[in-house]
């Protein structure tokens, strides 16, 4: 398999650098977010900094809604956009939500499980077969999750709820998998990808929006730097942080850049350490570790398939 499809690969890897690097920093933000508010219920805040992502990102892509209503796509695959938007928010909400109540470690760990059940949904839903590296892979990834549920519970002490955060993780993890699916879907029906993310964004932004307002929390009458934390998070995290990561496929081997994209997990630990003195219990770590493994098994099996 040929890795580096570039003649300046130390440019290539650069970039690829900055996008797990961004894509690390997101947990970081949210956390210094939910420090800068104390006394804001944590789940209401957690929407208003989701809503705020997802709406940012949404802006950013008005122009495209151009390119939409001059080619009006098939019905089917709007519906398939329109549904995979409401996954994509409750995705951020839990994902979100996850990082007031466990540690950062095992909140990003588990929402990046995203390949296992992408794999399972794919041969429960579209009956495609799994290959033995996939089977070991997601046997491996559960394991591992197993020990991450066992050593949040009461060893995390920053972690307030580690057993509900790991599961809001785990259910941003399901949601993200039937977003790419649903993608999946409505790009084979016709969809543009540019269209796809469009109208993806959009619902998952109307969905989000008025939600703090029901749980009582405001948009408004943060400090100043609350609002950096989430133009960080929708900018650098989302738009430099995955972007890099996609325009990296141009010249690497997919296989190679989704496994770098495991990473994420690492660097977000690293920089909760650093940054928040966060480490993790022992336990989550060994399980954290246990389940990326699986999960770059799945990703090698998959791409032989």
């Amino acid at each position: 398999m040929q890795i580096w499809q570039a003649s300046k690969s130390w440019q290539v890897g650069l970039v690829l650098i900055i996008g797990v690097f961004g894509t690390s920093a997101a947990s970081i933000f949210v956390r210094l977010a939910f420090a800068a508010v104390p006394g804001v219920p944590s789940v209401g805040f957690s929407l208003v900094l989701s809503a705020a992502r997802l709406t940012i990102s949404a802006i950013l892509l008005l122009p495209a809604w151009h390119h939409l209503r001059s080619s009006p796509p098939r019905r089917i695959s709007i519906y398939y956009a329109l549904v995979a938007g409401i996954c994509l928010a409750l995705h951020f909400a839990t994902w979100i939500t996850s990082l007031a109540f466990t540690s950062i470690a095992a909140a990003s760990t588990l929402v990046n499980s995203t390949p296992i059940w992408v794999a399972l949904l794919s041969w429960l839903w579209l009956r495609e077969k799994l290959s033995y590296m996939t089977l070991v892979g997601i046997g491996v990834a559960l394991a591992g999750g197993i020990v991450i549920a066992l050593g949040g519970a009461g060893v995390d002490s920053f972690a307030s709820n580690s057993l509900l955060g790991n599961f809001l993780a785990l259910f941003g993890a399901w949601m993200y998998s039937l977003y790419l699916l649903l993608g999946r879907q409505a790009q084979q029906e016709g969809l543009g990808l540019g269209s796809y993310i469009t109208i993806a964004y959009t619902t998952g932004a109307l969905v989000l929006l008025p939600l703090p307002g029901v749980l009582g929390v405001s948009y408004t009458g943060y400090p100043s730097i609350v609002y950096a934390y989430i133009l960080l998070i929708a900018l650098f995290s989302q738009m430099i942080g995955h972007t890099s990561l996609n325009w990296g496929m141009r010249w690497l081997s997919p296989t190679f850049v989704t496994l770098a994209a495991l990473f994420e997990p690492v660097g977000a630990s690293f920089l909760a350490y650093f940054l928040l003195d966060e480490l993790p219990g022992r336990l989550t770590i060994v399980g954290a570790a246990i389940l990326l493994v699986g999960v770059a098994c799945a990703i090698v099996g998959a791409r032989q398939k």
